[in-house]
């Protein structure tokens, strides 16, 4: 089995590599935070049918419970967690709320939520696993860091739902909150006949403006933080902020190709993280 650093360096090697100048506790509390958010994300998109995916992050409760009671770990991601992660006080609380959002979407997929749902859903699966991770790396300046965790949990967020769109229309989602829709004029209720709108554009373009105050916001707090400590956010927030601006430079009425990042996009957003 790897090690929570190789499932890191496997997966994300530029944030791997980001992370390599910071104090090894941190830096292991750091790739454990990152294992358990890549697990819960593979349950929740895998194959298995509902009731076990149900079973699993209940499962992942209890583990929780053990950890914070100070009884043994049943999992090799839980034993990392109680060894990594215990020391910067992170509250339990936050854990389970990763947990809760990912319940959200396996009953039934999301398809134009309310904006309460939304919030709900955007909260676990972006904006608290920042919140935990900035508290790892600064715990000193605890509400500039949650307002950073708030701005570029939702930049990123929605970023990948304005890019993935089309992919996840497939799965029959639709994660466009539904004040948005009706801002646009969409009155449809179906994914497919959402997208399919003549207005959905203007939807876009109207989810893109959320996100575009939250990136301005998330750079600000961003650049009066010590560089070295946060490399990974600003290589997570270049590369969300790149697949922004090639969206909303070519028009938001154009959903393909989605923008990826190739070997030399990816070196060049490395180098701008590291020397700018």
């Amino acid at each position: 089995m790897l090690s929570v650093g190789d499932l890191v360096k496997k997966t994300q090697p530029a944030i791997f590599w980001c992370l390599r100048g910071i104090k090894k506790s941190k830096r292991e509390a750091l790739f454990t935070l990152f294992a358990f958010f890549r697990h819960i994300e593979n349950i929740v998109s895998s194959a298995m049918p509902v009731e076990e995916k149900k079973e699993l992050l209940n499962a992942w409760q209890e583990e929780l419970c053990n950890i914070y009671e100070k009884q043994v770990p049943a999992t090799n991601i839980g034993r990392k967690i109680y060894k990594n992660c215990l020391r910067f006080n992170l509250p339990q609380q936050q854990w389970e709320e990763i947990l809760n959002s990912a319940k959200l979407n396996i009953s039934k997929p999301l398809q134009a939520p309310s904006r309460l749902f939304f919030e709900q859903y955007l909260n676990g699966v972006s904006v608290v696993p920042f919140e935990l991770a900035l508290q790892i790396i600064d715990d000193k300046h605890i509400v500039a860091n949650a307002q950073l965790a708030k701005d570029l949990g939702r930049a990123v967020f929605i970023t990948y739902i304005l890019r993935d769109v089309k992919d996840e229309v497939k799965y029959g989602r639709m994660y466009f909150p539904d004040d948005v829709l009706k801002r646009a004029g969409i009155e449809a209720k179906l994914p497919q006949q959402i997208l399919e709108s003549a207005n959905f554009a203007y939807a876009r373009q109207l989810l893109a403006g959320e996100a575009e105050i939250c990136f301005y916001r998330a750079e600000r707090l961003l650049s009066k933080m010590p560089k070295k400590n946060t490399l990974a956010l600003r290589y997570v927030a270049n590369v969300s902020r790149s697949f922004f601006d090639v969206m909303q430079k070519r028009g938001w009425e154009i959903m393909s190709p989605k923008p990826r990042l190739n070997w030399i996009k990816n070196i060049a957003l490395l180098y701008k993280t590291i020397f700018k």
